[in-house]
């Protein structure tokens, strides 16, 4: 079963003419981890109201927020190579149980998008997603909600897209929009992709910029990382998954 269904997209989550074509997904048998990075304005849903009323469930809202806050350090720590062997075992379990929060949550609500959690919760809830390699189930379920998430206009479709990669690779299927990327010895190298030479307009498509534009942000995005005295790496090679814009 796929991550999400096959149906026509655009930026911002609204349908139009042109289909992403989603490629099949077998069972996950990898873990892949990720950078975390700051959203700009274009991954905001574009077609707000001036006035947005306050989240329907500002208490998931809070809970979603303070999960993807107190994980952020450790996320950004390991995609850098900057976390032992025992701070990543330790830091699987977290996101384990982070995952189990999300899908008691999707199973309440469906998908946490802006109108029920705001759109910080919404970023939170997509956040922890992508962590969730541990659970195989819960990031293809909640890749399956986001993107229904995305038709109604409550959720980024940019976000979705490197979610969707993500659960590619997880099933050992080149990603669609090419997002995902790993710390290599000579910095970020994309994971592989499927139909290189289109690449470049599936992402127009969910409103991503040029892949060459996305690592060349993504290699600024590492170089400008501040490396602290706790951030260490025992020195054993640590495979790391980062993403793109």
């Amino acid at each position: 079963m796929p991550c999400s269904p096959a149906a026509p997209v655009r930026a911002g989550g609204a349908r139009s003419r042109t289909k992403v074509q989603l490629a099949e997904g077998v069972p996950l048998v990898t873990a892949l981890l990720d950078l975390d990075r700051p959203l700009s304005a274009a991954d905001s849903l574009p077609e707000a109201s001036a006035v947005i009323p306050p989240p329907q469930l500002p208490h998931v809202q809070r809970e979603l927020i303070a999960r993807a806050t107190a994980a952020g350090p450790r996320w950004q720590s390991l995609a850098r190579m900057q976390l032992s062997d025992q701070e990543i075992g330790m830091g699987r379990h977290a996101d384990h149980a982070n995952a189990g929060v999300l899908r008691r949550i999707i199973g309440e609500h469906g998908w946490p998008g802006v109108p029920l959690v705001g759109e910080d919760g919404a970023t939170a809830a997509w956040r922890i997603a992508l962590r969730a390699d541990t659970d195989a189930f819960v990031q293809r379920a909640a890749a399956r909600a986001m993107y229904a998430a995305t038709q109604r206009g409550t959720a980024s479709i940019r976000q979705w897209a490197h979610l969707h990669d993500r659960c590619l690779l997880n099933a050992a299927s080149p990603q669609l929009f090419g997002t995902q990327y790993l710390l290599g010895a000579d910095g970020p190298e994309r994971r592989p992709v499927r139909d290189l030479d289109t690449l470049d307009t599936r992402r127009a498509e969910v409103g991503l910029p040029p892949a060459v534009d996305a690592l060349r942000d993504l290699r600024l995005r590492l170089a400008a990382a501040p490396r602290t005295s706790d951030q260490k790496n025992d020195g054993a090679p640590t495979t790391t998954s980062t993403e793109s814009a």
